[in-house]
């Protein structure tokens, strides 16, 4: 354990979470944002879905732990909403399974502590055509299309609002921008540093606009070891402090 003590912002999911520190991923663009506030945790398996999520759950969120996290953001939809492999392999979950894995997911953090606040990533679009290049011979074409995506990304939004959860529908978000399928991706499915950026200033907006008690918006919490010191340089023209 590394201290003093600081709010811990916990990334849970696929590989969406896993991979959310490269190509200026959306988790690095929090962590330097909460630099000095706020440890941002990466809890992310790539290729994994929601029924593997809610396998882990005592492990990677113990409920006896001293510590529990200010803020858990989920995302698993995607590898979930795959067609089914017809050898009865592959990441597919059937749409009624995932949203009682989403709820089962949604419980337990929600029982972590009266503080512990959540906000659910659905699925995102993808570019279909520049997946098919990038996962030829790996993945099936058409095991992966934006109707499948759209049809999770609806479902986990109507249980966030049933059980008053922060949804991001980034299904929807994203494709406000008309160059979204050119450069949202770097292989049809993970996301550039332009993706990442939608999914960071999404993420915050929420920050922002909840009323939870203490905020967890960037600006309202404490930066460690903020208080003055005399061996901080000074500017060489009005001799200040930086």
């Amino acid at each position: 354990m590394v201290g003093p003590i600081r709010p811990q912002f916990v990334l849970f999911g696929s590989s969406i979470v896993q991979f959310s520190f490269s190509n200026g991923g959306w988790g690095a663009i929090l962590a330097d944002l909460y630099s000095r506030k706020a440890d941002i945790v990466v809890r992310g398996y790539a290729g994994w879905n929601s029924r593997q999520g809610v396998q882990v759950l005592e492990q990677v969120f113990p409920k006896d732990a001293s510590i529990q996290p200010s803020l858990v953001i989920v995302y698993f939809g995607g590898n979930d909403s795959m067609l089914p492999d017809p050898l009865g392999l592959g990441p597919h979950v059937p749409l009624p399974e995932y949203v009682e894995n989403m709820k089962k997911i949604a419980t337990h953090l929600k029982n972590l502590s009266e503080k512990t606040r959540l906000i659910f990533l659905t699925a995102p679009p993808v570019n279909e055509e520049q997946m098919r290049k990038a996962f030829s011979g790996v993945m099936r074409e058409n095991s992966r299309t934006n109707k499948l995506c759209q049809m999770y990304s609806d479902a986990c939004v109507e249980l966030c609002r049933e059980m008053d959860i922060k949804a991001v529908d980034l299904v929807t978000l994203m494709q406000k921008r008309k160059d979204w399928s050119t450069l949202c991706f770097t292989d049809g499915i993970h996301f550039s540093s332009e993706g990442s950026k939608i999914v960071a200033e999404e993420i915050l907006k929420v920050l922002e606009e909840a009323d939870w008690e203490p905020s967890l918006q960037w600006n309202s919490l404490p930066t460690e070891f903020e208080e003055y010191s005399p061996y901080a340089p000074t500017r060489v023209d009005t001799k200040k402090q930086l």
